[in-house]
């Protein structure tokens, strides 16, 4: 495993943090559709990367979106319309644009079974990346939850212990329900893995995780750490405030 390549980018807040990490974005993407003629992305959900999206839907002229392929990093066990679906809030903010075709977004079948959502997801992305092997993402898009979770691995969660399957159904106890993820060996396979966190809530975990502080080894946002591939933290400065000259 070649070692971890971190990089902190602070920023003044959730606004400036969309700008800057949609910048970096339109990079990266130009330089993948460039090398391999595609990009690849998997979406988080939350309100940061809602900022994110919208910020997206006016870069039509910065970028070919005909040549990215969309997917989701989780989903709400809920149906595409519903109100806490991931697909809707990407939709609203970016997708129903049309800037990305409709066949280049892949989204998580929430409204299944989770067992069966998960099947025909991971059916989704052997087709899409046209092979068995674990897909890499260009770049996963990621956030992180006061509690330490990412996607929707959650600490103490059996999802974290799957290693074969490239997604999984997870019951989150805190929450009462069942999600959709990809799993830690697919998001450990991306090629730039990006982090948007924002709000002084996140300030102590963030601390924690950055730091490697002992109690942050079990957290699962500190179990994303790919094997070959660069790990960007946006962070505002109100969950930057116990990072000290990082």
């Amino acid at each position: 495993m070649a070692p971890q390549r971190k990089r902190i980018v602070h920023v003044a807040d959730a606004a400036a943090l969309a700008e800057r990490a949609c910048d970096e974005l339109l990079e990266l993407a130009r330089r993948s559709i460039a090398d391999q003629g595609t990009f690849r992305i998997a979406l988080a959900g939350g309100s940061t990367p809602k900022l994110l999206y919208a910020r997206l839907a006016d870069q039509a002229q910065r970028t070919e979106f005909a040549r990215w392929q969309v997917f989701f990093g989780d989903e709400r066990n809920v149906a595409p319309d519903h109100a806490d679906s991931n697909f809707r809030m990407a939709s609203e903010s970016w997708l129903a644009r049309g800037q990305v075709p409709a066949q280049n977004i892949h989204r998580i079948e929430g409204e299944l079974d989770s067992f069966q959502a998960a099947a025909r997801y991971e059916q989704q992305l052997v087709a899409a990346f046209g092979s068995r092997s674990v897909p890499r993402f260009d770049v996963a898009l990621l956030g992180m939850g006061a509690d330490g979770h990412t996607a929707s691995l959650f600490p103490n969660s059996s999802a974290l212990e799957e290693s074969r399957a490239f997604v999984t159904s997870t019951w989150v106890e805190k929450l009462g329900c069942n999600r959709i993820t990809l799993t830690l060996r697919t998001l450990n396979a991306a090629r730039a893995v990006y982090f948007l966190v924002a709000g002084a809530d996140k300030a102590a975990t963030l601390r924690a995780v950055l730091h490697d502080a002992g109690e942050a080894q079990a957290l699962p946002v500190r179990m994303i750490q790919p094997w070959d591939g660069a790990v960007t933290w946006f962070v505002d400065r109100a969950a930057a405030t116990q990072l000290g000259a990082d």
